[in-house]
């Protein structure tokens, strides 16, 4: 009635599933993984992310698998404005445009932005204490990864001490969405925080940080090599912004020389 014989049945009874079978099992559930991680990530990236987990698969059979998954990029479609969709936030607004703080470590911002150089772009993500504006946490990548943002978490939370409660507010930005950074704010035990998609008064003070960066460096010149504009960008924030650069609303002084005079008032009012 089925049409196999019994000699067939019994052989697929006592091996039902064949090597290859549970290979493509194994690379489809990572191939998941991985664009779960960042949904911004083609067929092409997942191969590479693939391969440093070690799966063996030549990029054109993680597109075969990848299309009858239907894991798509989420820039790969272009769509006009009245179907664009936003990415479903993770957090609440809570810093509501109001961008101040009367300490250090109570309100981050982050965002990312990127610059072209004649090897291909540069991401930069950079985190502020909005206390004296000083960016205390930056990664530099040239693949605008979910790892951009989580290095840069990191580095912040390294450099002031592991504090907790800290709120840090993003754009919804896939980055900042993801399994992974949304995870680095639980281990750290920090607030995450975001605005609308669109609204880029949601996160106006990071905006004119990167804005200030574009008109003082990035777009000064031309820049041949990713690592040529790097150790630029590097050069610029701890050197000149840091340091060099006054800020009217901090009483003409650096980031560095106010929070250093804070400092030193707090400890002689303690």
């Amino acid at each position: 009635m089925l049409g196999f014989s019994k000699q067939g049945y019994y052989k697929w009874l006592a091996n039902p599933l064949c090597d290859r079978d549970w290979e493509q099992a194994q690379l489809i559930n990572a191939a998941f993984d991985v664009h779960a991680d960042d949904p911004t990530f083609g067929y092409r990236l997942i191969s590479d992310e693939l391969a440093e987990q070690g799966f063996t698969a030549s990029e054109r059979r993680v597109w075969r698998l990848c299309s009858q998954q239907r894991l798509w990029s989420v820039f790969s479609k272009k769509k006009g404005k009245k179907n664009r969709k936003p990415g479903p936030p993770v957090h609440d607004d809570l810093v509501t445009r109001v961008f101040t703080a009367d300490a250090p470590n109570k309100l981050w911002l982050t965002d990312i932005t990127e610059h072209k150089t004649a090897q291909g772009k540069l991401y930069l993500c950079a985190i502020k204490d909005v206390f004296a504006g000083k960016i205390v946490g930056y990664s530099i990548d040239s693949r605008m990864k979910a790892c951009l943002a989580v290095d840069a978490l990191e580095m912040a939370v390294t450099h002031r001490g592991h504090p907790t409660g800290v709120v840090v507010h993003s754009d919804r930005g896939s980055q900042f969405r993801s399994r992974k950074f949304v995870s680095a704010l639980a281990r750290h035990a920090l607030l995450g925080s975001m605005g609308k998609v669109g609204a880029a008064g949601d996160n106006a003070a990071m905006e004119s940080f990167f804005a200030l960066l574009q008109k003082n460096l990035l777009n000064q010149r031309s820049w041949t090599t990713r690592d040529e504009l790097r150790l630029a960008i590097i050069h610029w924030i701890e050197r000149t912004y840091h340091r060099r650069r006054r800020q009217r609303r901090l009483g003409k002084l650096t980031p560095v020389e106010f929070e250093t005079i804070m400092e030193d008032a707090v400890t002689l009012a303690a």
